[in-house]
Parts: C-alpha cells; sequence; structure tokens
C-alpha cells in the first residue's frame, strides 16, 4: 500500500478551505525590444486598443476558437460575458495577461517569457543589494521591503502559473468549468450545464495514462461509471475534495508517465512490465487481503485511495471492483518508497497555492466546522444536484488541470527557477 499512502500525504497539503491570497506586482512586458504595454502596440492591436488598461479585476472572457467577442466592462455590452476560467486574476500581470488571454492568446507565451525576465532581473538584484546592505536598523528596513516585494513575485509567478495553464485548455479547444451555483436554465436545481467534451479531455493524456484516469474514475463513481443521466444529491463539499484531489492525482498522474514513455522510448523498462495483466491483478489481489488485524485501531489507521475516502462511504464505495490492469501502474508500483513519496508531492507552495484557489474559484469557501469531538459538522454543508455524466466530467477535467500545471510548472521553473530541489 505504499502508492496509497505516498499519494495520501501528499493530499493532505492541500487546504480543505482553499485559502486565497493577494499581492500586487508591476507588469512589464514586451515582445523583442518592444514593450506590451505601449501604446504604439496597443494601437496595432485593434481589439485591444478599446480596452482599459486599469487595475481594477478584470475576468477571463469566453473565446470561440479564433474568434473572440470580449466584454472588459460592464458598459461594453447589455450582457456580462461567460469567463473562460472561474478564477479572477488579480495582481497587475495577472490582470494583463487575462486582456491577453481574451484578445491575442497566442502571445501569452512571448508575454510570460518577458515577464519571468524581468523577475529574474529583479531578484538578482534584490540579492546583490542584500550582499552589500548596510547593518543596523537599516538591514532590517531592507529585509522588510525584500520580503514584501518575494510575496509580490510569488502573487505574480502563481497568476503566470495559471494563465498558462488556461492556455492550454483554449488551445485545446476544452472549455473550463465555470463557477458550479445551484441554478440551472430549466429550474431542476442541476448544476452540471456545462456541455460535455469528456472526448476531448481524453485525447489529451496517452494511452497508459488514460488506463489510469479510467481507474481513478472506477474508485470514485464506482458502478455509476457507465450511468451519465442519473442525478444525485451530493455535498458540495465532498464534490470540492474530490476535484482537488484529483488534481494532485493529475499532477502526480503525468509525472510518472513522462517517466514511463522516455523509459519506453530508450527500451529501459524494468523487466516484467509488458506483463502487467498477470502482475496487476496480484497488486490488486494483495491490496484488498486483509492484515489479519480486526481491531478498531487498525481500521482507523488503514489508508485507503484519498478519491474513495473523500466520499465517506458514498455512491463511490464498492468501486475498486473496477480497477483494471494497467501497465503504468505496475510501472508505479516498482519504484521505492522514497522514489515514490517524491513523485506524489506536489513541488512548488505556488502549484499548492494555484490548486487551492482553483478549487474555491469553482466550489466556493467551505464552511466548515469542528465539534468538541474533533469532528466535521457537516450540517450546515451545501447539497448540490449533479449527473453521474457530470461528476465524470469534473473529474476529468480536474486530472487534466493536474497534468497541465506540471507541464507549466516544469516549463516556468527552466526559465525561473522557483522549485525546491
Amino acid at each position: 500500500m505504499e502508492t496509497v499512502a505516498a499519494f495520501r500525504a501528499s493530499f493532505s497539503s492541500v487546504s480543505p478551505n482553499w485559502v486565497a491570497r493577494s499581492g500586487p506586482a508591476r507588469p512589464d512586458l514586451r515582445v523583442g525590444s518592444r514593450s506590451l504595454l505601449s501604446n504604439s502596440w496597443i494601437r496595432q492591436k485593434p481589439s485591444i486598443s478599446h480596452m482599459k488598461l486599469s487595475y481594477g479585476k478584470v475576468d477571463f472572457v469566453t473565446r470561440k476558437r479564433t474568434a473572440i467577442r470580449a466584454s472588459m466592462q460592464p458598459s461594453d455590452s447589455g450582457s456580462a460575458a461567460a469567463p473562460i476560467a472561474p478564477l479572477q486574476l488579480e495582481s497587475p500581470i495577472g490582470q494583463f495577461l487575462s486582456q491577453i488571454l481574451v484578445s491575442h492568446p497566442h502571445l501569452v507565451p512571448a508575454a510570460v517569457e518577458q515577464q519571468l525576465e524581468q523577475l529574474q532581473t529583479d531578484r538578482d538584484a534584490e540579492k546583490e543589494n542584500e550582499e552589500t546592505a548596510a547593518s543596523g536598523t537599516e538591514l532590517v528596513l531592507y529585509r522588510r521591503i525584500a520580503e514584501v516585494k518575494a510575496n509580490e513575485r510569488k502573487k505574480a509567478l502563481e497568476e503566470i502559473l495559471y494563465a498558462l495553464v488556461v492556455q492550454k485548455f483554449m488551445d485545446a479547444n476544452v472549455s473550463l468549468i465555470p463557477t458550479i451555483t445551484p441554478s440551472s436554465p430549466d429550474n431542476s436545481g442541476r448544476v452540471d450545464s456545462w456541455p460535455s467534451q469528456d472526448d476531448k479531455l481524453e485525447s489529451l493524456h496517452s494511452p497508459e495514462a488514460y488506463e489510469m484516469i479510467q481507474n481513478h474514475l472506477a474508485l470514485i463513481l464506482g458502478n455509476r461509471l457507465g450511468d451519465s443521466n442519473s442525478v444525485a444529491q451530493i455535498s458540495k463539499l465532498r464534490v470540492g475534495q474530490v476535484y482537488a484531489a484529483s488534481v494532485m492525482y493529475g499532477y502526480f498522474l503525468k509525472r510518472v508517465d513522462q517517466r514511463f514513455q522516455l523509459e519506453k522510448s530508450m527500451k529501459v523498462l524494468p523487466q516484467g512490465i509488458d506483463n502487467e495483466e498477470n502482475h496487476v491483478e496480484q497488486v490488486i489481489a494483495d491490496d484488498r487481503r486483509p492484515s489479519g488485524d480486526y481491531s478498531n485501531e487498525s481500521l482507523k489507521n488503514s489508508q485507503p485511495h484519498p478519491e474513495v475516502s473523500s466520499w465517506s462511504g458514498g455512491f463511490g464505495a464498492g468501486g475498486f471492483n473496477g480497477i483494471k490492469p494497467s501497465r503504468l501502474r505496475t510501472y508505479v508500483m516498482s519504484f521505492d518508497g522514497e522514489t515514490l513519496q517524491r513523485y506524489a508531492t506536489i513541488r512548488s507552495k505556488e502549484a499548492i497555492s494555484i490548486i487551492e484557489k482553483h478549487t474555491e474559484a469553482l466550489f466556493g469557501r467551505p464552511e466548515i466546522v469542528i465539534t468538541p469531538e474533533g469532528t466535521v459538522d457537516s450540517s450546515k454543508d451545501e447539497l448540490i444536484k449533479i449527473s453521474f455524466g457530470g461528476l465524470r466530467r469534473l473529474v476529468l477535467e480536474a486530472v487534466t488541470f493536474g497534468s497541465f500545471l506540471w507541464d507549466v510548472e516544469s516549463y516556468v521553473d527552466s526559465r525561473y527557477h522557483f522549485v525546491a530541489n
């Protein structure tokens, strides 16, 4: 059960409150030697020239393929445009990237590249100043200023990561699920009014990774996996927890799949991986076999799959019967405990913060009350109506979000090192 224990340890790093943080930063975006904020550059872009580059909040706005119709201010049109992502970016850098995503999404990488160069320059300058700073009160003041600037850079870095993740969804022509509200156009109370894009989401993963995703869905939905139309009334908090856990699972899955695909191409996979069917069936049998200790303490300390435990005995119970042999799962099971723990851990605080903020923007901030006995009081927990097809879509998006987050974190770290060794 090392796989479960390692993954569960990483799952615990996401706060159930999905706490959001804030901090300003000043953008200076350029393409080559030309600033993207200059008036001459804006005049050359008709779709941007009418927008106000202010520091108020700017929503992501829906685009349709390459034809984009955006309304950045409420007065621009009679009705508000639908957001393309639930999380609003607050820093000046984030707001500017929001505008670029709406008007010229193909320029986002160039804008990000320039901003990362500026962040690196600022960080290097601060290090030099710190070495030459005087002692005493002046040094204390300087360190406080440096701390504030570091928090601003962290905020900017988080929103750069988020903008890049959103852009990857846009490139795949997949719309992110909007903020979940109990209202629906047909007055049924269902929250899943979004279109089904399961095929597009599935195609974004390798065949081996998709096998693991199918097992993940089976663990969560159980015998409801093939039932798309039935509607269930489910705890909104539980759905949010499963969404956050699925983002982390997607992050972990992309990380191990990247290594698997590399070793596969180099023909250096461990022996026995090709004979995965018998091996995986044996692993599943081992996972199911009781330990022999039936005391209450033993049951209390057992570590089930986090996605199943998140439902607390809900409709996902019994989903283990849906686990199928998987070549990638066999590969993962060959890892030693230390390697597995490392791969199951989110590498940066910025990525953890993005998961928390995105989940909170999607589901709202949960109102969690702890009873004197130490348990969670669920009396104020909101219930939502959602179809099992809608749940499947949520989980698929979450896994893909985590996969994209791994990609953009690695990309940004290669240009602006922020991931701890």
